[in-house]
């Protein structure tokens, strides 16, 4: 696999890097790949802009920060307008069509998605969001297996937490496969 360069992006608050570290966590602990997750975010605990990187990659990653993304997730319009410029070409640039105005041009496949509406839907608790992306953006990159993401999640987690998490990261994984179809 060629080294997957991945940047999380939204506000504090909305568990991108919580994400990053889960996503980073399954590759490492049960994909037998390595990879490095680092993150920066404003002075607010919670609405200030968030970071976070993360490299996957089945050889040395020698530098920890992403410049030019493969993917990139925007889960504001704060976060859309800061690094959307950053994406690599051809890369992926996934948003939440709630919180972002893709009024940009990007040479990316840009795909929104309805994410946190779906999960206030169907689950109706925001505290899931996260894990809805990180369930669309493994389903469009199969960087890991959704079993992986579980087992990081069943290590982290309250168990009386599992079954509503897994209902998110399947949500996000629907949501992500109709992209292949549309």
């Amino acid at each position: 696999m060629e080294k997957c360069r991945i940047i999380f992006s939204g506000s504090g608050g909305q568990g991108i890097i919580t994400a990053a570290v889960i996503l980073a966590e399954a590759a490492v602990l049960y994909e037998d790949m390595m990879a490095v997750q680092s993150q920066a975010y404003g002075p607010q605990a919670r609405g200030g802009v968030s970071r976070s990187d993360v490299i996957i990659s089945d050889s040395t990653i020698d530098f920890p920060k992403v410049i030019q993304p493969n993917v990139l997730i925007c889960l504001t319009q704060a976060a859309y307008n800061a690094y959307s410029p950053l994406i690599r070409p051809g890369g992926l640039l996934l948003s939440d069509e709630k919180f972002v105005n893709t009024d940009r041009k990007a040479d990316a496949r840009q795909i929104r998605l309805p994410m946190y509406a779906t999960v206030m839907e169907t689950i109706k608790k925001p505290v899931v969001f996260n894990i809805c992306v990180l369930g669309a953006l493994i389903s469009l990159t199969k960087l890991v297996k959704p079993e992986s993401i579980m087992n990081v999640l069943e290590t982290r987690i309250p168990q009386e937490l599992l079954k509503m998490n897994n209902e998110a990261l399947d949500l996000g994984i629907k949501m992500g496969t109709t992209c292949f179809r549309s």
